[in-house]
């Protein structure tokens, strides 16, 4: 048997380590095949079982395909005994891969497994010690991104096309192209086609004229191949195919087109390095379809064969295909410089694509030539972290990508955009960086992170745009050279530097200022380690304030155990301590700590101090009315469960998947609420985890998780008895609807079936109960008009329980839920359409609540028109006690109250498994470390909130509304009453849980 060697002595260190994502650093493979200059290497056709454009089999044989994992690198042929002697049943059979991979060992095995046999098969797996784990051999599938109605996604029309969910992730036809002809261009094309020379733009020719050309470079391009012989390339060293298809070439010309912005030749459309040996990786079929199979066998291929540089323009997001992505943290432990696209879903937040977004890959965005961030660009932040932590900033870098010269698919040169142009730019630039270090200095020097050092630290920071929309700027290849030449091992932090004073680059840091009191603000770096694929810090990091007033930041800090491959996080929780609660100005200093890596064989251990520099904007704490506490807590999103789109109008995009964040697709009405003056916080923890008498409203927006029973009990007294503004904004559900949008995905072999609706209104009914408000299940569309404003209600919920002496508005609707259509057939026939409660405002006690039942005019994902003036006399009313003149109207005063009994309220799915995607469901109430410091760690109960020992010159402890010595559970536990129940014989309905409202008599 033939064993790899072993590329790093510090594997085993990893397996240890790395053990939240069951990471394997599994040794490099050395290459034994005797390859010559364009060599072809072809793939069988590998056998499938689903009906796709691929040509697999119909489902209806009950057979699919599955990953095997092992712990070691073996050949196919050992594994296969291995299975073979282990395994008692059958139902089961090995797969052939007759690929250029199948020479060298391997570290995974593709099955056909029968679905009757598969529970007991995954048993036994689960109990082999040798298999890591059994996953769906998923399918990528990717389309041309064209402007209009041709672009198309992986939803079409509501329903699933086959492949794996990626969103669109490549080109744009470019307006602008040239052939080899005679004829002469106009004078403004002309001008397009010189701007479009891409290579000049960054001083290329300034690296050729010393000799740089990119020369013993090894270039892997996984695409879509590329044809022999085509006359831009002068160094085309090998094609292989992956795919199913008896073919080397590229038909679709997307892989040429990526070749040539890499290394072409030709004077129309010239390529950064010439001279980069080009290895063509066909990894998609002419339909654009993959499989993860075929990228882990090219993936181990690329890592056999010693690749320097790999492109990859593609990406979707879901960063939970374990298989797919831990290989990608081999590929990069073995010293494989990656370079993938962000994405093309901008101008939306949130929407970043992997592998791009994963902190060892050089994630790039796109950018014009007026260096104007694209519109189709990606933008971050990175939303693995969400909602219990804060993402990393995303893209690195950006580069031109707007109508880009290229080559065509055997000859001449065009013109496309997008960020799979803006890519292969910069592994072109990577390419022509790695060949100015002599070849046996190589492996010294370059590696995933210094390559990235280099190009961050060397980019040229925009002025427009933020650090989620550029990273660290444009690509400066000159920059880079000058780094990258005199180069040294370390490491290093990026960003290094968070100044608030610099805006926009620092939004949304910029945008609000910190204060005494308020949840932590996080800011979540990279660390990237130059030194080793593996490192350590040597001790907690320290906060080093530039003068006495930066002793009023309190920060905490949570960070990797381990820093690999090459790269790893600090996260920096920072609060201003209470006795800063008065204190305006400015705060600065450093963040420090070393890193080191272990030596290897002969080395000494290498040791390297980051720094990050703060420059922090400081307010004295703002008045209660003023302060909104977010909850992020209770969201979930796509990965890993199917959280379907608010607004069902959307037909090719039905996946919740841009995080639902304040500075995701939240982020244009968090700078409407900073514009009218009001301070928003996260909440990442349950909702017994914030201290009630500091905020003015609660918000709640589009939320999909459970509640436990604390938090409905907290909440209910913090309104009641705190004073503290609940403004709640739902979303669709209905169980019908769901299980209509039920499919069947190839990619999982197995159907897919929404965990919730747009909300999860059940939960949001169980923690409004105590105020006697519910939502329904119709699924509500039409225009509406208050005060002036018109909006738009895009698949929202109605309201039907609401206590008398409340404010409700009701509006004419279509209902297009599952039980609305035959009222819908009816209003064709001439019915008038009968009002249905959207939106309800009510006091209770010393609090007050406002219930709205949609979210798509918050949410800038789908929006159609926005309703953020009615945000703002929600929180007029909930945070300042102002009414509206015509929300408080009389005509909509309710002199009775709604009310719908409990059998004819939605109902929970018992045909999900919810548990799998909660934070509540099957887990403890814990408060996490995006709270505050004082409850870390607790239930948020009867801990008791103590003030600083140390006061500082000139700034007194200030009581921020509470005694210091005072605990949450003493304060409630003083004011509350003895609640009962509804009572049921109560026709009215207006009691719940002895409250009452503004309108009846209450006395203590």
């Amino acid at each position: 048997m033939i064993k790899p060697p072993v590329s790093n002595p510090y594997s085993c260190i990893v397996i240890l380590f790395i053990s939240i994502f069951l990471v394997r650093f599994n040794p490099s493979l050395q290459p034994f095949l005797d390859r010559s200059s364009n060599n072809e290497i072809l793939s069988d056709t590998i056998p499938r079982t689903q009906n796709d454009s691929s040509g697999h089999k119909d489902h209806i044989t009950h057979k699919n395909n599955y990953i095997v994992r092992f712990f070691e690198y073996k050949k196919a042929e050992d594994h296969r005994t291995y299975l073979q002697s282990n395994l008692r049943s059958k139902g089961w059979e090995w797969i052939e891969r007759n690929n250029a991979a199948s020479n060298f060992p391997t570290d995974f095995g593709l099955l056909c497994i029968e679905e009757s046999a598969r529970p007991i098969l995954f048993e036994q797996f689960a109990k082999l010690q040798l298999v890591k784990d059994v996953s769906a051999d998923l399918s990528y599938s990717r389309r041309l991104n064209v402007k209009g109605p041709g672009r198309v996604g992986a939803f079409v029309d509501g329903k699933k096309r086959a492949g794996k969910i990626l969103t669109s992730m490549s080109f744009i036809d470019g307006e602008y192209y040239t052939t080899i002809n005679n004829s002469t261009p106009g004078w403004h094309r002309h001008l397009m086609m010189q701007r479009s020379q891409v290579t000049s733009l960054f001083g290329a020719d300034a690296l050729w004229a010393k000799g740089y050309t990119g020369a013993k470079v090894k270039m892997a391009i996984f695409d879509t191949g590329i044809r022999a012989n085509h006359p831009h390339f002068r160094n085309i060293k090998e094609r292989t195919n992956w795919t199913n298809e008896d073919t080397l070439n590229d038909n679709l010309g997307h892989g040429t087109f990526v070749a040539g912005v890499i290394a072409g030749e030709d004077s129309e459309c010239l390529g950064f390095a010439p001279d980069t040996e080009i290895y063509a990786f066909r990894v998609f079929t002419d339909a654009q379809v993959s499989y993860t199979s075929w990228f882990l066998d090219a993936f181990n291929y690329a890592i056999a064969t010693n690749m320097d540089v790999l492109n990859l323009s593609i990406g979707g997001p879901d960063y939970l295909d374990l298989p797919f992505v831990e290989k990608v943290w081999e590929l990069t432990a073995n010293n494989i410089i990656m370079v993938s696209a962000i994405g093309n879903d901008g101008p939306l937040y949130g929407t970043l694509n992997n592998p791009a977004d994963q902190s060892d890959v050089i994630g790039v965005g796109g950018i014009d030539y007026s260096d104007h961030i694209a519109s189709f660009s990606s933008r971050g932040m990175s939303t693995w972290e969400i909602p219990h932590g804060y993402g990393r900033v995303k893209p690195d870098v950006v580069a031109y990508g707007r109508e880009i010269m290229g080559s065509k698919i055997s000859t001449g040169c065009k013109s496309l955009s997008g960020t799979s142009v803006a890519s292969p730019v910069v592994a072109g630039v990577v390419c022509l960086l790695v060949s100015i270090v002599p070849q046996n200095k190589r492996r010294d020097i370059l590696n995933p992170a210094s390559m990235k050092q280099a190009l961050v630290e060397g980019a040229a920071k925009l002025s427009g745009p933020n650090m989620y929309e550029q990273g660290a700027g444009r690509v400066d290849l000159l920059e880079s050279y000058e780094i990258l030449k005199n180069y040294q091992p370390r490491a290093s932090i990026f960003p290094s530097i968070l100044d608030y004073t610099d805006c926009p680059y620092s939004w949304p840091f910029c945008r609000q200022p910190l204060y005494a009191g308020a949840m932590p603000v996080i800011f979540n770096a990279t660390i990237l380690n130059g030194m080793g694929v593996i490192g350590y810090l040597e001790s907690p990091p320290t906060w080093h304030p530039t003068d006495e007033e930066g002793n009023l930041l309190s920060i905490h800090f949570t960070y990797s155990e381990v820093i690999w491959p090459w790269t790893g996080y600090i996260a920096l929780h920072m609060q201003i301590k209470e006795e800063g609660s008065q204190f305006n100005g400015v705060i600065e200093g450093n963040v420090t700590f070393n890193v080191f890596s272990p030596p290897a064989k002969g080395e000494v251990t290498r040791s390297s101090t980051c720094i990050l520099h703060l420059k922090l904007k400081v307010i004295p704490t703002p008045p209660r009315a003023k302060r909104v506490l977010w909850d992020q807590f209770h969201s979930i999103k796509y990965p890993p469960g199917y959280i379907p789109r608010d607004s069902l109008d959307v037909r090719n995009d039905i996946l919740d998947w841009h995080g639902d964040h304040l500075h995701t697709n939240f982020h244009i009405m968090f700078n409407m609420l900073r514009d009218a003056g009001y301070y928003i916080e996260t909440l990442g923890s349950p909702l017994t985890c914030f201290d009630a008498r500091q905020y003015g409203t609660l918000l709640m927006v589009d939320l999909e998780d459970e509640y436990f029973q604390e938090e409905i009990g907290k909440l209910r007294d913090d309104v009641a008895y705190t004073g503290l503004g609940l403004v709640v904004f739902g979303e669709w559900y209905n169980v019908d609807t769901m299980v209509k949008m039920r499919f069947f995905d190839d990619n999982t072999r197995s159907w897919w079936t929404p965990v919730t609706g747009g909300a999860n209104v059940p939960a949001l009914n169980d923690l409004l109960s105590s105020f006697g408000i519910a939502f329904g299940d119709k699924i509500l569309n039409g225009d509406f008009t208050i005060d002036g404003e018109q909006s738009r209600y895009a698949s929202g919920t109605d309201i039907v329980r609401f206590p008398r002496g409340g404010y409700v508005h009701s509006f004419p609707f279509l209902d297009s839920s599952e039980s609305g259509a035959t009222q819908n057939i009816l209003l064709t026939s001439g019915m008038t359409k009968a009002d249905s409660p959207i939106l309800g405002l009510l006091e209770v006690n010393e609090g007050r609540i406002a219930v709205y039942g949609d979210s798509n005019c918050l949410d800038s994902s789908h929006m159609v028109t926005n309703c953020y003036w009615l945000l703002r006399k929600l929180l007029d009313f909930t945070s300042h006690g102002r009414k509206d003149p015509i929300l408080f109207s009389k005509s909509v005063k309710l002199e009775a109250p709604l009310y719908q009994d409990d059998n004819q309220l939605p109902t929970r799915r018992t045909d999900v498994e919810f548990s799998a995607y909660s934070s509540v469901n099957g887990k403890e109430l814990i408060c996490r470390s995006d709270s505050r410091f004082e409850v870390w760690g607790t239930k948020g109960y009867s801990l008791q909130v103590r003030g600083r020992n140390r006061r500082l010159p000139g700034y007194p402890v200030i009581d921020l509304g509470r005694g210091l010595n005072s605990t949450v559970e003493s304060f409630y536990s003083t004011r509350r009453t003895n609640l009962g129940g509804k009572n049921k014989g109560d026709s009215l309905g207006n009691k719940y849980l002895g409250f009452f409202y503004k309108d009846e008599v209450f006395c203590f």
